[in-house]
């Protein structure tokens, strides 16, 4: 039976938790995960997670933050006028910066104090541990 390694096109499906054990995401009601390992689709502990296992196996990932979305980075917060947010905006609001290059940058709106406001660019879950429960469904064979 085959193993996964990099370059392998593997099918798995995922139950992602924090270390509280709540669930943020899973792919059991919905087709499994199908990615080529070592494109860079997959956060880098996924991926080391991933390697040596075979179709059919099952196992828990451990994630640490610096493996997963990166530490939170508080250069990546910044605190703006609410002039420059739209009308009636919340926190918790996701909006879309733009920086100096001109591509998009999404941010959420973590805090409103009169006429300023924070608005954080880190990915939502940086700086947090992740567990991963897989199971590998197939390792497509390429003919």
């Amino acid at each position: 039976m085959s193993k996964i390694e990099n370059g392998k096109t593997v099918k798995v499906h995922y139950t992602g938790k924090f270390d509280d054990q709540n669930v943020f995401d899973s792919s059991l009601e919905r087709e499994p995960l199908e990615v080529t390992l070592g494109n860079g689709q997959l956060i880098p502990g996924f991926e080391k997670g991933l390697v040596g296992l075979s179709e059919g196996d099952k196992k828990t990932i451990e994630i640490q933050a610096s493996e997963a979305y990166g530490e939170l980075r508080e250069d990546l917060i910044q605190e703006v006028g609410v002039t420059q947010l739209p009308e009636n905006v919340q926190v918790g609001d996701r909006l879309q910066a733009q920086a100096e290059n001109g591509n998009p940058i999404p941010v959420v709106v973590t805090e409103i104090n009169g006429a300023k406001a924070k608005v954080d660019a880190n990915h939502p879950l940086a700086g947090k541990n992740l567990i991963f429960d897989v199971e590998v469904v197939e390792v497509v064979e390429v003919v």
